[in-house]
């Protein structure tokens, strides 16, 4: 089985001309600044050394900022950085994330160039009200364009959303998922919004104005999110935000949904979804759970909850794994 990794390259708000209201990349990326080239070099050289070479698809991801906003002279040096890593053959791709409203014809041309094969897009959200509160400064008709033109030009096409944000709804987020799907993306993200230090976000939350969601909730809408993506068969390459040193210390992690194991609540909490459809519990029956390799973590849940839960309705309870199983198939024998 082939193995995906993506070694990424944050070169944070060099370009991005709004401040979101949620938004401090420097903290959400640990990076202070932008890298120079042989910083880029060093970074990715360091990441192949513990790749392994085989059985694996690598590309380099410039994320954290606003990437087709910068120079297109800067735009060159740091994708020809990557560019060479493609041509030697150790690299069989380049990704990056940018901006909806910051998408042309002219930026396209130019990413042809290289061998860049996913654009992300920091969609977040499908509802302008929502965009407008959390201060994007692009609509919702920027998102269909850009990805329009992704499209037109052959790359693939990543979407990011985020949930919980200052306008947000259960409703309005199942509705920017259902959209998303109808743009075609070849994967996405889903980030619960977070309050960080030093962001407008945080200034309304101590005004109290603005009321995060709890794990509880973040977990529940995500799930329900999750469905969506999956029954459309995009691939969810990222669930939560992912754990930095700044956010797992508190430092700078106000208030908002954080775990560092967000995917796993979320994936926990779809499992017991589906032994509570399928199982009549009884109380006086053991039960043994066949899942695949890959779902056997999450079967059981996050802290073993999920077995706990079954622990309570079974006289015994045993999940194992069985080879032939794939995605979220599972039997039981009962006795």
């Amino acid at each position: 089985m082939i193995k995906h990794f993506t070694i990424p390259v944050f070169v944070p708000e060099l370009a991005c001309p709004f401040q979101c209201v949620f938004c401090d990349q420097r903290k959400i990326s640990g990076t202070l600044k932008a890298p120079s080239l042989t910083e880029v070099n060093d970074l990715i050289t360091k990441y192949l050394e513990t790749l392994p070479e085989e059985n694996a698809q690598i590309e380099i991801g410039f994320f954290g900022g606003n990437f087709t906003g910068i120079p297109p002279t800067e735009q060159r040096s740091f994708l020809a950085v990557a560019q060479k890593y493609v041509d030697s053959g150790q690299v069989s791709s380049i990704r990056l994330s940018t901006r909806p409203d910051y998408i042309s014809d002219e930026v396209l041309k130019l990413l042809k160039e290289f061998s860049v094969k996913t654009i992300e897009l920091g969609a977040q959200s499908m509802d302008d009200g929502v965009l407008i509160k959390s201060g994007r400064g692009h609509t919702v008709q920027d998102i269909v364009d850009a990805s329009t033109l992704i499209h037109k030009y052959g790359f693939n096409l990543g979407l990011q959303m985020m949930i919980g944000l200052p306008g947000d709804s259960l409703a309005k987020s199942l509705y920017s998922a259902k959209q998303i799907v109808e743009l075609n993306p070849i994967d996405v993200r889903i980030y619960p919004t977070l309050v960080i230090k030093g962001t407008e976000l945080a200034s309304l939350f101590r005004e109290k104005k603005y009321v995060p969601l709890s794990l509880n909730e973040a977990v529940l809408w995500t799930k329900e999110i999750y469905r969506i993506f999956e029954t459309a068969s995009i691939n969810i390459i990222r669930v939560g935000l992912h754990p930095s040193e700044e956010l797992t210390n508190s430092k700078s992690l106000i208030d908002g949904p954080y775990h560092p194991s967000f995917r796993e609540l979320v994936l926990s909490s779809l499992w017991k979804d589906r032994f509570e459809e399928r199982f009549e519990f009884k109380r006086n029956k053991s039960i043994i759970i066949y899942v695949a390799p890959t779902e056997l973590n999450y079967a059981i849940g996050y802290n073993s909850s999920n077995k706990s839960f079954l622990e309570q309705k079974f006289e015994a309870v045993k999940i194992k794994i069985d080879q032939k199983l794939f995605n979220y198939s599972f039997y039981a024998d009962c006795y």
